[in-house]
């Protein structure tokens, strides 16, 4: 709808260019010479040909192949499934959630009466998708009253599109797009017409409760992929195939490391003997590092009073993310979601001295966090798990080196665990902020130069940081690419005051220290998760819970098979004998599934020479060996965190 007589200025590859308020984009493109392209991107918005500008300001052209026209592109993909859908099962029977773009293709939220979607499902929705893209509808835009649209789909039996009409404030415009028969509520951006969609493939089939609420109806959610190219699509294609082979939930449960069981509670982890005795080596590990850099480590209660939470603000803007309150003669108390206010009781417990600062306290805490039961997934998002948490209270003039310290311990542990790909990220102060000037100065120069000190490069999210805090975030790439989110340095301002944390100074006078949350696993679970994908469960031999497994050939070999099992036992290995009526063949593939690094096989010729043959399961055959040579290579690996 334009506003004819109401002038805007838009300024295109720097061409200026006066057109009326209201005038669709592809005409403003067409007066600029521009021609081919898909889009524009004004500011941080991509809009389409249809769209009509109502502002001024810089456009810059969207061409079909660029990084921003895979969001227009997929967009109208999730619309073609919707159509398909609807052809395939009835108009009316087949009710539309919502239908967003994702990272690498796009989903549509759908309930079908009567019908049951699965992933066998899929190629026929494929096909009648490709029949759509042939027909070549042109995508039609149109903005409607409130009225208007409640009207149209009150009668296309579109009862969530209802519902997100009601949600839309009064000042937002409300438009539709068509192809052919089908419309649906959007605001775009969208392709000239189907024909233009480029190569997809659907990829898998999950439920999604509306509004991600387990009070409202579970939805059927479609995924899939898209790019402009097949070669694209296909290289993908593999990705995911990888990707779904090291996925940590299989994983998990081949190598009888966790489960989540429903009767338990979803989100869950129940950690299983193999699993819980990596947990215990990763645990132990990571205790001797803090011990080494001057941390005490700490246990602390999973519930308190609601009256912490309320001090410490958990109540105020935490509490959704929080499970219910429980009364116990006649207080309340939560389970924790954080370790931090328990921490500062410790610090609090005595009077500090400048003295005794830095003062650094650790725990492996248990925290419990009420997450939606649509978004739970493996060890990756779960409602209990373990954080690596520790918190340092310190002068100013240690927080330079505190926080290089900080850092450099967290990445020399994430280089033991085999990463050495790091992204990170220097979060600065956002437009509303607590703590003075100098304290933002101050620590924001110290995450900086911590980072600049031991030579990495950084990005910076300018205003990113948290109200009460700048922050230095890392992110490790695992072996398929893929960046995951694991450290984290924060300040916190807010805690301080909240609970008047201060130390005596030399001039005998209170002040009030820096704190300093940090974490560098992030959590037990999720880390776990990260390690198992990235190791395809083939975990670094100090890490692995069985190390070797000694496979004698026949039952006359197995007191010899005890020998080697006994001495490699008492040299420190976890070491396990497979002594199963079994051939050698069946022994070796079990071995090899449940991903034990090295096999030990025994029969006549080692129990006479008081050898042993090894194979290793990334080496493959190593030979014939003495057991003080392999106790030896196994020790060199251990010590190199191989």
């Amino acid at each position: 709808m334009r506003a004819m007589g109401e002038k805007i200025r838009v300024f295109i590859d720097g061409k200026a260019v006066e057109v009326d308020r209201g005038t669709p984009v592809g005409e403003v493109l067409k007066r600029a010479g521009v021609e081919g392209a898909i889009g524009v991107r004004m500011g941080g918005e991509i809009l389409d040909l249809q769209t009509p500008l109502r502002e001024g300001g810089e456009l810059k052209p969207v061409f079909e192949g660029d990084p921003e026209s895979l969001e227009i592109m997929r967009h109208s993909l999730a619309h073609i499934m919707a159509q398909a859908l609807k052809e395939l099962y009835g108009t009316e029977k087949v009710h539309l959630g919502v239908g967003p773009t994702t990272e690498e293709g796009f989903y549509y939220d759908v309930e079908v009466e009567g019908q049951r979607i699965t992933e066998e499902d899929l190629p026929r929705i494929e096909e009648k998708m490709r029949e759509i893209i042939r027909r070549d509808y042109p995508i039609l835009r149109k903005e409607l009253s409130r009225e208007e649209a409640i009207r149209l789909f009150e009668g296309l039996k579109e009862r969530y599109k209802i519902d997100i009409i009601n949600r839309i404030p009064p000042d937002e415009v409300i438009s539709v797009y068509q192809q052919g028969d089908f419309v649906d509520l959007c605001k775009g951006p969208h392709l000239p017409s189907t024909g233009r969609a480029g190569a997809f493939k659907l990829t898998s089939v999950s439920g999604a409760y509306w509004l991600g609420r387990s009070d409202q109806p579970q939805l059927t959610r479609i995924y899939g992929i898209a790019f402009w190219r097949e070669e694209e699509l296909r290289e993908r294609l593999r990705f995911y195939e990888e990707a779904k082979k090291r996925d940590h939930r299989k994983l998990g449960k081949d190598l009888e490391f966790f489960l989540i069981d429903d009767d338990v509670g979803p989100g869950l982890v129940i950690w299983l003997p193999r699993g819980a005795t990596y947990r215990r080596i990763l645990e132990d590990y990571w205790k001797e590092e803090h011990i080494k850099r001057g941390y005490q480590l700490v246990y602390t209660p999973h519930v308190g009073r609601s009256k912490l939470w309320e001090r410490s603000g958990h109540l105020e803007y935490y509490r959704e993310n929080m499970f219910p309150e429980m009364e116990m003669e006649g207080e309340g108390y939560f389970v924790k979601p954080m370790n931090c206010p328990f921490h500062i009781a410790i610090y609090k417990s005595k009077v500090r001295s400048y003295r005794d600062l830095p003062f650094k306290i650790a725990e492996l805490g248990t925290v419990y966090r009420y997450e939606m039961s649509g978004v739970l997934h493996g060890l990756m998002r779960v409602r209990g798990f373990t954080q690596d948490d520790a918190h340092i209270i310190c002068t100013p003039d240690q927080v330079d080196e505190v926080i290089k310290d900080t850092l450099d311990l967290a990445l020399s542990m994430l280089k033991d665990f085999g990463f050495d790909d790091f992204r990170i990220y220097l979060s600065t102060r956002p437009e509303y902020a607590i703590g003075t000037d100098d304290q933002w100065e101050r620590s924001q120069n110290a995450l900086r130069k911590a980072i600049e000190d031991l030579g990495y490069s950084y990005e910076v999210d300018e205003g990113g940081g948290a109200f009460y805090g700048p922050k230095i975030d890392v992110k490790i790439k695992d072996a398929l690419g893929r960046l995951w989110q694991c450290s984290t340095i924060q300040f916190d301002f807010n805690l301080p005051e909240r609970f008047d944390m201060t130390y005596i100074g030399p001039d005998n006078r209170k002040h009030r220290p820096y704190m300093i949350h940090r974490a560098i696993l992030g959590s037990i679970e999720r880390f776990t998760g990260v390690l198992l994908e990235h190791y395809g469960g083939l975990l670094p031999l100090w890490l692995s819970p069985t190390q070797v497994r000694v496979l004698p050939i026949a039952d006359r070999h197995l007191e010899y098979a005890k020998k080697v099992f006994s001495e490699l036992e008492r040299a420190g290995f976890r070491v396990e004998i497979d002594d199963r009526e079994e051939r050698l063949g069946a022994k070796i593939r079990d071995a090899e599934l449940m991903k034990i690094p090295y096999v030990v096989v025994v029969g006549d010729k080692e129990a006479e020479s008081g050898t042993i043959s090894v194979r290793g399961k990334k080496e493959g055959s190593l030979g014939s060996m003495t057991v003080d040579e392999f106790v030896a290579m196994l020790r060199k690996k251990v010590e190199s965190r191989e």
